[in-house]
């Protein structure tokens, strides 16, 4: 069961510009490290539960992962060899709108090194450009 909200009862949006910088969320609260957004885009919920998954796997152990952000925003998608016309098509999937300087991920409890490595694993997985940052270091 992929990322959504609970209550969907009007779910078609319109696509939207995502111009701009992140003015909330840009601080890491929970964890000693962060993985941050370097550029605007657009992360589906099967890729925030690929980095879930990945990044547990890693932290078998110890170490905590707090996700900072939710898929609200419903994308639609016509099905193939369908003509112009008759409406717009049915939900895909849900995505969550990015701005630069939005903070993705956070952990706790690991090496910073371990941590570093665990976010680079995280990283191929996503669209956008990241960067690791650290609490208390000037990003």
């Amino acid at each position: 069961m992929p990322l959504m909200p609970k209550r969907v009862k009007y779910r078609k949006h319109h696509r939207g510009k995502n111009r701009g910088i992140a003015t909330r969320g840009t601080a890491l609260i929970s964890g000693e490290y962060g993985l941050k957004a370097l550029a605007n885009g657009r992360i589906t919920s099967t890729q925030i539960e690929s980095v879930r998954v990945a990044v547990s796997r890693k932290l078998s152990a110890g170490g905590k992962l707090w996700i900072k952000i939710f898929p609200h925003k419903s994308f639609t998608h016509k099905p193939l060899e369908t003509r112009m016309g008759k409406g717009k098509g049915d939900v895909a999937g849900w995505v969550a709108m990015i701005h630069r300087g939005k903070i993705l991920f956070e952990l706790s409890g690991i090496p910073e090194d371990y941590a570093k490595s665990i976010f680079r694993l995280a990283a191929y997985k996503l669209p956008v450009r990241t960067k690791f940052i650290i609490r208390g270091h000037a990003a």
